[in-house]
């Protein structure tokens, strides 16, 4: 946390509190400044999408337990999302992150702009006189911002100014339901289900009607860092489960900043990796796993004999070794956008769902509204999506898809992948073949996951507290296709030469204009940028879009040659012809030049 010390701003008034959206956590009471005179107020300026907004709801949980009598904090909830713009979602996420302080809803950004805020998240300081002292970006200032209450609280008591009292907070009544808010699930080598119960702080053991509670794996509604029994461990807010080879469960226990080991024969939880304190810039990157902090790990998943760590916090990858007890950056920079390319240069933006396949590790980018994924050559590529403000509901070819913020993703048996595409309440499907994006359901209420259980898929309808079954297309039921080599190629512009010559005794038919015939086309469509369709050229320039990175070229080669008899007067003719459907990836380094062979043998 910053050491900055405090940052008086010039005296000005602190501007009202709107939104139509009205107040969370108050009873249904609205509030204004004026009421709140003589405490110092924290604004937090926050979107639920944001990763980063909630490590700050975390600080604040400390200055509020230090300073219960003085401070008010009142989060202004401003959304970035189509989705967080709707009332009862910003109701939902105040429960789910257990927010402990009044919300306004400002659908509108009307308090955001009266404030000149320009990012998420940002906290205002404003003193027991209404004016605003101090405003802060980002997450890490909470001690900073301590400092400076101390200080408001010493001169405004000195003046008089200052009022003690209870906060102003009235906490929702609970709610009777099997699961609240979960995260993710898998299935147990029983058959049942373990469910990440998120909100109530605890893993479920659910039957395999996926409703029936087995047993409960943690304290229900206590946070808290703690190993032991199922009666005596501690999580806080836990989202991903992986099963390991030897029948043992990672856990994501995400705001403990901690991965988990529950052995589901005993019961007993033990940690594995995290110091249950949120890794900071200038931290190391490696080393021994419960030596080295991690920050708001939402996923893992088993593959390449390590545990992958979908690191939301600090949008990156991580990798844990099981057998070195070590963790480490397996890819991105750090940095918050979408870039692909080499691990170590690629960009992720909270990355909160993965799958894995023996080619590919899926990612669900949540903030890009992305689906990506890593290869074991440590490339990583972008299937759907294009950019942190660009969401929506789209079918169709990946270049014009669109998802909003999904959490979750899922291998299929045929190798296509299903995307928990949490913010239009849907379950998508991305086929690698075709390059295409579908919808397989709707009128799910925020699914973040979903796991495989025969021929059905289950859905983690979280903000419905839920598990629901749905049947799989038979499509997606069958094994992948075998394995094909896929070409590499250059990034940007390929030479495509096709090979013919006419056999012995035969010759070009010119006779009625050109003897060949090539068309190109591309799935999906975006791969090919320039030089699809028909020429009688047998060679053209290809321009390829590094950006979509990889796909098939169909190609079709036709050509015609007679026989060459110059005492026959009407020879006869043949047509040669072949299709290829050839897989391509591009890459840096990859060859400019793509050849095929027209055999004369191959005619019609």
């Amino acid at each position: 946390m910053s050491d900055a010390a405090p940052r008086r701003h010039a005296r000005v008034r602190a501007p009202e509190l709107a939104g139509r959206g009205g107040w969370v956590n108050t009873g249904g009471r609205p509030y204004r400044l004026a009421e709140l005179r003589g405490r110092i107020v924290v604004l937090e300026f926050w979107t639920f999408c944001c990763v980063n907004c909630l490590h700050v709801i975390d600080e604040l949980r400390y200055l509020e337990e230090r300073h219960p009598d003085t401070v008010v904090v009142v989060g202004v909830h401003s959304p970035k999302f189509a989705h967080e713009g709707e009332h009862g979602a910003v109701v939902d996420a105040v429960e789910r992150y257990g927010v402990a302080h009044p919300v306004l809803d400002d659908p509108e950004l009307v308090t955001w702009k009266q404030y000149a805020v320009r990012a998420w998240p940002t906290l205002v300081v404003i003193d027991p006189e209404g004016y605003v002292v101090a405003q802060y970006s980002g997450e890490g200032h909470v001690r900073a911002i301590e400092r400076l209450v101390t200080e408001l609280e010493r001169e405004h008591a000195a003046k008089g100014t200052l009022r003690r009292g209870q906060r102003p907070y009235v906490a929702p009544a609970p709610e009777p339901t099997v699961l609240r808010f979960p995260g993710k699930a898998l299935v147990l080598p029983s058959g049942n289900f373990l469910v990440s119960d998120t909100a109530r702080h605890q893993l479920v053991e659910l039957a395999a009607d996926g409703e029936s509670v087995v047993r409960r794996i943690g304290q229900r509604d206590r946070r808290g860092l703690e190993d032991g029994d199922a009666a005596r461990a501690l999580f806080s807010e836990p989202q991903g489960l992986a099963l390991l080879p030897d029948g043992t469960v990672v856990v994501a226990d995400t705001v403990n900043h901690a991965l988990r080991r529950l052995d589901p024969r005993s019961g007993r939880t033990t940690t594995l990796a995290g110091t249950g304190s949120p890794w900071r810039w200038g931290d190391r990157t490696d080393g021994p796993a419960r030596e080295v902090g991690l920050s708001s790990p939402w996923d893992v998943a088993w593959w390449r004999d390590r545990v992958w760590i979908a690191m939301a916090g600090i949008h990156q990858l991580w990798v844990y070794d099981p057998r070195a007890g070590t963790v480490a950056v397996a890819a991105g920079t750090g940095n918050e956008g979408l870039v692909d390319g080499p691990a170590a240069e690629a960009w992720f933006a909270q990355p909160s769902g993965l799958a894995a396949t023996p080619d590919r590790l899926w990612i669900a980018d949540a903030e890009t509204s992305a689906l990506r994924w890593a290869d074991p050559d440590g490339v990583v590529r972008t299937a759907v999506g294009t950019g942190l403000f660009d969401f929506g509901h789209r079918d169709g070819a990946a270049g014009q898809a669109l998802l909003q913020h999904p959490l979750g993703v899922t291998a299929l048996p045929d190798g296509s992948v299903a995307v928990s595409d949490t913010y239009n309440h849907a379950l998508r499907r991305y086929d690698p073949r075709t390059g295409e994006l579908t919808t397989l359901a709707t009128d799910l209420r925020e699914p973040s996951g979903a796991v495989l259980a025969g021929d059905d898929i289950v859905v983690v309808e979280s903000a419905r507290h839920r598990l629901t079954r749905l049947r799989l297309p038979e499509e997606t039921l069958g094994p992948p296709p075998a394995a094909v080599e896929v070409t590499e190629v250059a990034a940007g512009e390929v030479r495509l030469e096709v090979a013919f010559e006419a056999p012995p005794g035969q010759k070009p038919d010119t006779r009625y204009g050109p003897a060949t015939r090539l068309l190109v086309d591309a799935t999906p469509p975006g791969l090919l940028l320039s030089g699809g369709g028909a020429d009688p050229a047998l060679s053209r320039t290809l321009r390829l879009d590094p950006a979509v990175g990889e796909g098939v070229l169909h190609i079709s080669a036709t050509a015609a040659a007679c026989d060459d008899d110059t005492e026959v007067p009407y020879p006869a003719c043949h047509l040669h012809r072949r299709d290829w459907d050839v897989p391509v990836r591009t890459a840096p380094d990859g060859p400019a030049r793509l050849e095929l062979t027209l055999a004369p043998g191959q005619a019609l």
